[in-house]
Order: C-alpha cells, then structure tokens, then sequence
C-alpha cells in the first residue's frame, strides 16, 4: 500500500486557509440554489448600474486595432475616453469593441467567455457575448501585413462573423473547443448546446483571399453541425470537454430538482451531427464548472482513468466518469472562508499532483483567507485524490474578484473582474506549495473605472485564451470589447519570459 506523505506536510502552517470537510447544512443551503441566486442578483444589480450610465451602449468605445506599447506602467489604446490603462510586460496588439465584432442587440452589447482554436496553423478567437458567439482571427505573420493602406496587421482582430444565439439573448454564453468545433452552451432557456464546425471560418477568409473585409453570420439551422437540445430546460451553466472519451459535459444545467440535479450530464459527440446523453453524475448535485481528463500523476490508483475536477459552489469533489452511466466520486472537501467555489485548472496535466482554484465570492464576503478582498488563489495537492490537501493560497496586490484562470507552460492566466487579466508564474508550487514563490509576471487591467477606489465588483474581465503557439493573448470584457496582448518587447522586473 502506498504511503501519501507529500513534502507540503511539512511546511502547510504557512497557508492562510485550510481544507475541512464538507458541512451537509450548509451543503443543503447551497444546493438549494439560494447562494447562485444572491451572486446572480448581484451581478445584475452590477450590470444593471453599468447599464444605467451607458457602459453597454453602442459608441461607447471605439476599436483601435493597432499596437500599442505598454511604458512605465500603462498603456493608451487609442484616444477613445477612459483608455489609459495600468500594465506590466504586456503590450496590446489589437483591440475591437462588441459593436464591431457584430453584436446587433441594442441593449446588451456585452461579452462573457472566450476561447480560443489554431486550424492549419492560423490563431482564431470565439468571443462569447449577449447575442450570440463571434469570430474573429488573431492576424499571423504574412504579406498581407504589408499591404499598403489594406494590410491587416500583426496581431490585430480580424472580425469574420458570428453565430446568433440559439433562443434569446442573455449575458451568460460560455464557450470551448472539441477537436475543430466550436461547443457553445448557454443560461438562456431554450439555447441548448450548439456545435459549429470552426472549418467555416477557412472558407470565409482563404488563405489567397486574406486582405477580404467579407464577414457572414452563420445561420443557427443550416450552419451547425449539430445541436443538443436535450437539457431539462435548455440551459447550462458552462460546457466542458472530456475529449479522451470523445463526450462534451454541460454543468450547471437547471432545474436542480431534476433527476441529474444540475450536475454533470455527459453528451456523446463521436458523431457530433448526433450528440446523444450517455448519464449523468448527480451525487453531488450542482457543478458549476470543471476539468475532466485522463489521469496521470502520483497517485498510481488512477493512472489512465477519466475523471473529472469538479467546482461545486462549496467544495471540490473529484470523480472518476470512466463509466458515464455510473460515474462516482472519488473525493469531496471543502475549505475554510468556502463562499462559491467557482473554477480550477492542474498545474501539469501530465503530472497532475497540484491544482489552482478560485472562489468567485470570497472577497466580496471577506471571509477566510481573502478577508482583506484582494483576489485569493487556493493551490491544493492533489497527489492523493481520495484525500486533496489545501497547502498554500496566493495573494493578489489587488483588491479584487478572481473569476476564471487557465495554467499553460507554468502560468496561471487569471481574469479577475475589474483589475483585468494578470499572469502568475506558478511553476515553483511543488518545491514550496505554499505559494511562497508563486510571481505576478505581467498584467493588463482594463478595466480602470474603478482604478481610484478598487472594489471586489462584478465588473471588469470575463475571461482569457493564452494557449496560442505565437504569444498572442485575447481577453474578452463586458463593456470593452476584445483585446489581443502579448509579452512586451522587453520584460522589465527580472522575470523568466516564457508568456
């Protein structure tokens, strides 16, 4: 019988938060759904402010969609107002507002998720927003950046079209990638999942056609290759993609009186014209996001099985889905200061001993290790999975709301709310899972409304794609738009230079 006892043990009086086991009441509380919707009325009453003084409105923001250095701390994209803002190591490339990236919806033009595809070696965003998913490209290297008066630029946007939503229009879109589809669920009712074959975009700009301004808007029949309109209602929370066993997950799929409970609902895409349900895992009830892939790491019980890290509002639970018609959980733990436990990426997923989590209201709660609101990574080792360990959490400089974070090449890619999108080195966790020696690299905060008086609000950075082979970043916004960035041309601070 193997023996887990990981170094961390040793030096774990250094974190600010501990795990602890899940509390049943306040499990119930959460599984109520009573918690979802006191965030949900906060976010709208956000928005709704935002609204009110026209953040959301058509000419607010003009695109310029150029380059533009970051020097001593801060960048201006343009002369649009309120366009300074603060940076480090990082350079805007490219930028267009939602109004040019094709959102129509005169109430709404707001962006939520966004990710990212490379097909025959060309760099494409997927841009969640109110009414719908656009498409752009992140311009490569070629002559057509030298074109004279019609070149497009290195690292410039290059809007090529959109598909509309599904059923009506709603803030919530979330967005990621199996194999060269685009897999894009929905909180509206109705919406489903769409699949779109991202192939389409090749057709609209060709390689020989590159300097064409030609956009198309997809139709939500013709133009997909397959829709799952299968959920209780219609709606989910996110969508995940559990590739190896060719499945897309929705999460958070409402009611949570249904028979899945708003859990993991496994989709079969092997033919995606034809997704079909193969089960669910409804023991734990909600899921609000996750990441499911092959095990490989130190716990030599699991290795090459599928399992699922699960973001469960008050825990992180971890299931092996290697049968998708009865899926089990492997291990369920809560944390001190626990207030919405959102989402997480592993460290390595070839070597999956340590995984990032964030907690989307902590700071707003002020509780437990982010009681002084400035934006709170959890690092848990997992090299145990049946007994994960909370050793260390990372403390921003800022006050602020953590959101999502993805982790590629030793960096954690952070969108967090209002102090925009900041990147954390976090190669060194296993020789102090503390976070002792975790590093903020670089950031761009593009948000600076609130840069005066910083505030943990929902407001700000949605989301980011930084897994891009040529350095380019794209980073969606509520109000702003799209932004592309990448590595300045000199990296000040001492720092490696790898993102």
């Amino acid at each position: 019988m193997k023996l887990f006892l990981p170094s961390l043990l040793l030096i774990a009086p250094a974190c600010l938060a501990r795990e602890k086991a899940v509390d049943e009441a306040t499990h119930a509380q959460y599984g109520s759904g009573e918690v979802m919707a006191e965030i949900m009325a906060q976010k709208e009453a956000t928005w709704q402010h935002y609204r009110d003084e026209g953040y959301f409105k058509p000419g607010r923001y003009r695109s310029s969609n150029g380059y533009y250095p970051c020097v001593d701390g801060s960048v201006t994209v343009g002369d649009g107002a309120n366009s300074t803002f603060q940076c480090l190591n990082l350079d805007v490339t490219g930028y267009l507002t939602h109004e040019d990236l094709g959102s129509t919806n005169a109430t709404e033009r707001i962006g939520s998720s966004i990710w990212g595809i490379t097909l025959e070696g060309r760099e494409f965003a997927i841009i969640g927003q109110a009414d719908g998913a656009a498409f752009a490209e992140v311009v490569g290297k070629g002559w057509w950046n030298y074109v004279p008066y019609i070149g497009k630029k290195e690292g410039t946007l290059d809007y090529i079209g959109r598909l509309p939503q599904h059923s009506v229009p709603i803030i919530w879109r979330e967005i990621k990638t199996y194999k060269h589809y685009a897999i894009i669920g929905s909180e509206a009712v109705g919406h489903g999942i769409q699949i779109f074959d991202l192939r389409k975009l090749l057709e609209v700009r060709t390689w020989w056609n590159r300097l064409s301004t030609a956009t198309k808007t997809f139709d939500i029949v013709k133009d997909v290759t397959g829709h799952f309109g299968k959920l209780p209602v219609g709606r989910s929370h996110n969508v995940v993609i559990a590739e190896a066993s060719q499945h897309i997950i929705a999460v958070g799929a409402q009611p949570r009186n249904d028979t899945c409970r708003s859990g993991l609902i496994f989709i079969d895409v092997s033919d995606p014209s034809n997704p079909t349900q193969t089960g669910c895992a409804a023991s734990d009830g909600y899921v609000h996001d996750a990441q499911c892939l092959i095990y490989r790491g130190p716990d030599t019980r699991y290795n090459g099985v599928e399992i699922c890290y699960g973001y469960n509002e008050d825990s992180l639970t971890i299931y092996n889905i290697t049968d998708k018609a009865d899926a089990q959980i492997i291990s369920r733990i809560s944390y001190e200061g626990a207030s919405y436990t959102h989402q997480g990426w592993v460290l390595d997923p070839e070597n999956q001993e340590f995984l990032l989590m964030d907690d989307e209201l902590d700071e707003q709660k002020k509780a437990g290790a982010a009681a002084d609101q400035r934006a709170t990574t959890y690092i848990w080792n997992i090299a145990n999975l049946e007994k994960p360990i909370l050793t260390g959490t990372y403390k921003s400089d800022v006050v602020s709301i953590d959101h999502n974070q993805y982790v590629h090449r030793g960096y954690s890619y952070q969108s967090n709310y209002g102090a925009g999108m900041r990147i954390l080195d976090v190669q060194g966790i296993p020789s102090d899972p503390t976070g002792g020696n975790i590093k903020e690299v670089a950031f761009i905060d593009i948000f600076p409304d609130d840069d005066a008086a910083p505030a943990a609000t929902f407001m700000g950075t949605w989301g980011s794609y930084g897994y891009f082979e040529s350095g380019h970043i794209i980073i969606n916004t509520y109000d702003r738009g799209v932004f592309v960035v990448r590595r300045s041309r000199e990296v000040v601070g001492g720092f490696r230079a790898e993102f």
